[in-house]
C-alpha cells in the first residue's frame, strides 16, 4: 500500500481538471492505497518572499495553510498535481504552490512518482508541455523522484464538460497503476 497525496489545483470546485483528480483518486484507492485528496479551493496561499528562511527553520515562515501541506507531500509515496491550461502553463496557484514548498528542498522525502493531470481549452500535443516543464524543473530538485505520468485533456473550457469523456476513465486506470 502507498500513501498518494493528490493536489487539485483549480479554485473552481467540481472543475474539469478537479474531476480528473477525482477519478485518479478513485483509480489509486481502488488498487489498495491511502489517498488523500487536497483542494486549494479556500486555503489561504500566500506568495513566497524568497527569504530562505524556509532553509534554516524546514518550514516556511509564513503562517498560512502550505506547511500543513507540505508536510502531507513529505510523507507520500506518490504525488499527484492537477491543474488546469491557463495560458499554456499551470494555474498560478499551483506554481505559487510549489514555490512556497521550497522548505522542502533540505528535507528528507518519501515520494518517488509524480503525476500530473491538465486540462484545457485548446486541444493541440503541446498544449501541457510548458506545465509539464515547470513540474519538471520541481521533480528535479528531489533526485529519487521522478515524472512517473501524465494525462491531457483538451478541448474542454466550460465547468463539467469533461463529463462522459474518455479522459475520466484513464485517470481512474492511470490511478489503479500507483
Amino acid at each position: 500500500m502507498k500513501r498518494v497525496i493528490v493536489i487539485s489545483t483549480s479554485l473552481r470546485r467540481g472543475s474539469n481538471s478537479d474531476m480528473l483528480a477525482d477519478h485518479f483518486a478513485e483509480g489509486a484507492r481502488t488498487a489498495g492505497n491511502e489517498v488523500e485528496k487536497i483542494s486549494l479551493v479556500g486555503k489561504n496561499i500566500q506568495f513566497c518572499k524568497g527569504c530562505l528562511g524556509c532553509q534554516k527553520l524546514g518550514r516556511c515562515v509564513i503562517n498560512d495553510d502550505v506547511n500543513a501541506i507540505m508536510a502531507k507531500v513529505l510523507q507520500a509515496d506518490v504525488v499527484c498535481w492537477a491543474t488546469p491550461i491557463y495560458y499554456y502553463e499551470m494555474s498560478g496557484q499551483m506554481k505559487t504552490m510549489i514555490d512556497r514548498m521550497n522548505a522542502m528542498y533540505s528535507q528528507d522525502y518519501k515520494f518517488r512518482d509524480v503525476y500530473l493531470l491538465t486540462t484545457a481549452a485548446e486541444d493541440e500535443e503541446e498544449t501541457p508541455k510548458r506545465a509539464e516543464n515547470g513540474l519538471t524543473g520541481w521533480i528535479d530538485c528531489y533526485p529519487e523522484s521522478r515524472l512517473a505520468g501524465t494525462l491531457f485533456c483538451g478541448g474542454v473550457n466550460d465547468a463539467r464538460e469533461i463529463e462522459g469523456n474518455s479522459k475520466l476513465q484513464e485517470a481512474f486506470e492511470l490511478g489503479r497503476k500507483v
